[in-house]
């Protein structure tokens, strides 16, 4: 023990524990919390060398430092910033499946201070074990055991251990680079675990800086040229005439979009048999919207985000192009952006003005300049309502409170208008207060919190949803709407899945990635009082689909636009659903990312134990088509081409003219209506200043 304890004395002592501590905490990481998918044993071997190298290089560097406290200083910031790197991922990669990106934590500073629940964070027990090394020096040091080391190594000495670690970096990264050729150049864009698995997470923040800085250069470089390309592509590859059938069909209505967060098509129909022996219908009211005959819903509607997880979404609905490849585009870029977004779109050409609901702050995921970009006239985010305790969600302003405390300003707008409702409620880690369950409703008792939690939250967003029905038809705003309901991403996933099979027909045991691929469809309905010939549509489409079908829907044309969607209703589609991992599914075969090694038989699940020549043909134009689609849209949003671009007809979007704040966006309200008087077609005007508010059904809060 006192061989042990005089070895931190030492500097070079004391590194190569840090070191051992940080080797030893990637290991329970990788193998306790990544999923690396390493086949073989040279890439187990990889996984298990790879913090080595780069950890000592890293730290060997600060032997060169002479100045005894400045030694120590640099070693601590040096050793909390491994630590703080280490854990940040593993935090992230149980929410998200996925390792931080320089995007994610330059747009993740604004959402921490912003609105951001920390009792969501998925923390664990046991994860007191990331710190360990840290306790052990604090203790150590208060105890006096470690002393610090006025002795400098010496730059030889120095120089030695900087090259042992160099070394081993070296032989980590050719190795490497031969088990996956181009690891670094072509690897590491299409998936990051690549990286992480052969050289670790270091080298991955890394390669990620650097293809960060690559885009930024791409850019202040981007021409003209490139989005003549990317208009040439969509007009041969990608856009559809509409089916004239239902052009039009809802024109001059008001739009409503109900963002479900978090929720999975799987809880449509869903029977459950709660704790109490009894069985429950999960969302029994928007159960009934599916199957209305006023409703065209989608069974094969599948969520297509990335990192960007509901900003990407947003991306999507709003601009029918894709999120980024790494990070949220709201949040790198939403500030400065050209976008041609639907709340523009619909206000120049048809009237509407337009509208954002939602319980959070307004700088999560940078929405606050990001509308402005995109042209919604108002945005009531948190700060409009009341923010009392027993108002909030973990995420902000509870989906009842929120639906009801909108009236007043729903009303105020002039119509036809075009509104969003980002609901918050039914979000990670699923919980409610008490006096928000419902007591006819029971959910299960997995095993797992998150998931027994998740049928309550769906079945709270299910009866807000009912309520806000209610007051549509109550104040007659039902009959003038087109009403949008949408998932925007998956709700349970990692090791949730399991327990969540056994709930919706799936075998737990042999759950696999065509399972989890399919728990990435999300529902997508819009209901249109007064039609008759709704029904449920198999069709594979995903949420870049989303925007030029409204479009048609209300008589738009979207030839002068340059959008990757294709109209759901059109004839002519492309059958395939590219997945933001680079996977896709089709009719007949899903890959479920671009890097798995099994194609499934899509009506089956079954995987296809070898391809026939056919579907070898097929699979290869269909991964090509997918890595097209999203390399145009990337380029596109990466470089900001839609600067060069004017549509004939459309003004460009200039954010100074907006402003969210509480104080004039009421102020402007009030005006607008008392200015047009008898021209103004807001509900409150028709009904001679009346409030609608009575209409609402009683909410319990």
């Amino acid at each position: 023990m006192k061989k042990l304890l005089s070895a931190f004395n030492t500097r070079l002592g004391l590194i190569s524990f840090i070191v051992f501590f940080v080797w030893a905490k990637s290991m329970i990481a990788y193998f306790g919390v990544f999923n690396l998918r390493a086949v073989g044993i040279a890439e187990y071997a990889m996984m298990i060398v790879n913090p080595i190298g780069f950890t000592f290089t890293c730290f060997a560097l600060l032997l060169f430092i002479r100045r005894t406290p400045l030694f120590y200083i640099a070693t601590s910031v040096l050793t909390v910033i491994a630590n703080v790197l280490l854990y940040l991922n593993v935090l992230y990669y149980r929410e998200f499946t996925d390792f931080i990106t320089i995007d994610t934590m330059t747009g993740g500073a604004g959402m921490f201070q912003h609105g951001f629940d920390f009792g969501s964070v998925p923390v664990h027990i046991m994860d007191w074990i990331y710190w360990i090394d840290l306790v052990i020096i604090i203790v150590l040091m208060i105890a006096k055991k470690i002393k610090l080391d006025p002795r400098p190594l010496g730059v030889k000495r120095a120089f030695t251990a900087f090259s042992f670690g160099l070394a081993i970096f070296s032989v980590n990264f050719w190795a490497g680079d031969l088990l996956k050729p181009q690891l670094i150049l072509r690897r590491a864009q299409s998936d990051k675990t690549y990286v992480v698995r052969y050289l670790g997470l270091g080298p991955w923040m890394l390669t990620d800086g650097y293809y960060t800085h690559l885009a930024n250069t791409q850019r202040k470089d981007a021409s003209k040229g490139t989005l003549e390309e990317i208009q040439k592509y969509i007009a041969s590859d990608r856009y559809l005439a509409p089916n004239m059938k239902m052009y039009g069909i809802a024109k001059n209505r008001n739009v409503i979009e109900i963002h479900l967060e978090s929720f999975q098509q799987d809880l449509i129909d869903l029977k459950i048999k709660g704790t109490d022996g009894k069985e429950h219908v999960v969302t029994p009211f928007l159960n009934s919207i599916y199957h209305s005959n006023a409703t065209y819903s989608f069974s094969n509607f599948f969520n297509q985000v990335g990192q960007g997880k509901t900003s990407d979404a947003e991306t999507m609905l709003e601009t029918s192009t894709f999120g980024l490849p790494a990070g949220s585009l709201f949040a790198k870029y939403g500030s400065t952006q050209t976008f041609q977004a639907m709340p523009a779109i619909l206000n120049q050409t048809e009237g509407y003005s337009s509208a954002v609901f939602h319980g959070n702050a307004g700088a999560f995921y940078n929405r606050i300049n990001t509308y402005k970009q995109m042209g919604f006239d108002n945005f009531f985010d948190q700060s409009f309502f009341d923010n009392s305790s027993e108002n909030m969600s973990p995420w902000g302003i509870k989906d009842k409170v929120l639906f009801k405390d909108s009236i007043p300003l729903l009303e105020q707008m002039q119509q036809p208008f075009y509104v969003k409702y980002l609901t918050v409620t039914n979000h990670l880690t699923y919980e409610l207060a008490a006096s928000d369950k419902d007591p006819n409703f029971a959910t299960v008792d997995s095993g797992d919190k998150t998931v027994n939690g998740y049928f309550e939250t769906a079945h709270y967003l299910d009866q807000s949803i009912e309520e806000f029905f209610t007051y549509l038809k109550k104040s007659g705003l039902y009959d003038k709407s087109i009403i949008v309901l949408y998932g925007d991403h998956y709700g349970i996933s990692g090791s949730s899945n399991k327990a969540f099979a056994q709930y919706i027909g799936r075998d737990a045991e042999s759950f696999n990635a065509f399972d989890n691929t399919m728990l990435q469809r999300t529902p997508f309905m819009v209901h249109i009082p007064g039609r008759t010939d709704g029904r449920i549509i198999s069709t594979y489409t995903g949420e870049i689909d989303v925007m030029p079908t409204l479009e048609h829907l209300l008589g738009i044309n979207t030839k002068p636009y340059v959008q990757f969607g294709q109209d759901m209703f059109a004839t002519g589609r492309q059958d395939f659903v590219a997945l933001r991992n680079g996977g896709f599914v089709t009719p007949t075969i899903t890959l479920p990312s671009l890097n798995s090694h099994s194609y499934y038989d899509t009506q089956t699940g079954l995987e296809i134990e070898k391809l026939s020549a056919a579907q070898e043909t097929y699979v290869k134009e269909i991964k090509a088509k997918v890595s097209t689609l999203f390399s145009m849209s990337d380029k596109l949003n990466n470089q900001n081409l839609l600067r060069f671009y004017t549509p004939e007809g459309f003004t460009p979007v200039n954010a100074k003219e907006y402003d969210y704040s509480v104080k004039s966006t009421k102020k402007r309200l009030a005006k607008e209506n008392e200015e047009l008087a008898a021209r103004s077609t807001s509900l409150l005007s028709q009904n001679k200043g009346n409030s609608s508010i009575s209409d609402y059904p009683t909410v319990k809060k």
